[in-house]
């Protein structure tokens, strides 16, 4: 399993193959599934055990306020306490991710790329909250995972584009806006193209 609950374990890409880690994940326009509809999903591993990532644009009905009374960690920090939290995707529903670009390390700390990492242990909370955490970051509940080669076939399905990390996407771009400001990195008008391989 890729990112356990307990342990974010790093892995090393083979040579010769092309991974998405380090990618923004884009739904194409005619994906109808509910978790991944308009998504924009922030790869965070890809090797040969199969694809790992975090869905950035999805907030539920829970601020981050709301999460710390759950942990029992207190805050004061009234513009923390009112962020979102973003569903991740349906697996580990109940398992947080810090999506941060601190080059801090914390108990479980997973580099994707420079200058970006994810942290999935309670002690980067209690930094949040105590003002000693990263400066930009996300909180995700739940993740999306693919098994090996189901990510390369939904490529090849039309099912997703991707394009490199872009930070003012995750940080300082409104939720509402990421899936269209991610697209439109790529040059082109993807509703063209959402038609090229049908959807059964």
């Amino acid at each position: 399993m890729l990112m356990p609950e307990s342990r974010v374990t790093k892995q090393t890409n083979e040579k010769g193959h092309s991974y998405l880690q380090g990618q923004l994940l884009i739904a194409m326009p005619g994906l109808a599934d509910p978790y991944f509809e308009h998504s924009v999903t922030l790869i965070c591993q890809h090797n040969t055990e199969g694809c790992f990532g975090l869905t950035i644009n999805k907030p539920i009905e829970l601020n981050i306020n709301s999460l710390f009374d759950q942990l029992e960690i207190h805050s004061d920090n009234s513009e923390i306490n009112e962020m979102p939290v973003y569903r991740g995707g349906p697996v580990q529903i109940e398992q947080g991710f810090v999506i941060h670009d601190s080059d801090n390390k914390w108990e479980n700390t997973f580099t994707i790329s420079e200058g970006l990492a994810v942290t999935a242990s309670k002690d980067i909370l209690t930094d949040i909250a105590n003002g000693t955490g990263p400066d930009n970051f996300i909180l995700t509940l739940g993740s999306a995972s693919w098994a090996p080669g189901q990510m390369e076939q939904e490529i090849l399905n039309n099912s997703w584009l991707n394009c490199p990390i872009d930070k003012k996407i995750i940080f300082n771009t409104l939720s509402e806006d990421r899936w269209q400001t991610a697209a439109d990195s790529l040059g082109f008008d993807v509703n063209f193209i959402s038609e090229i391989a049908g959807h059964d």
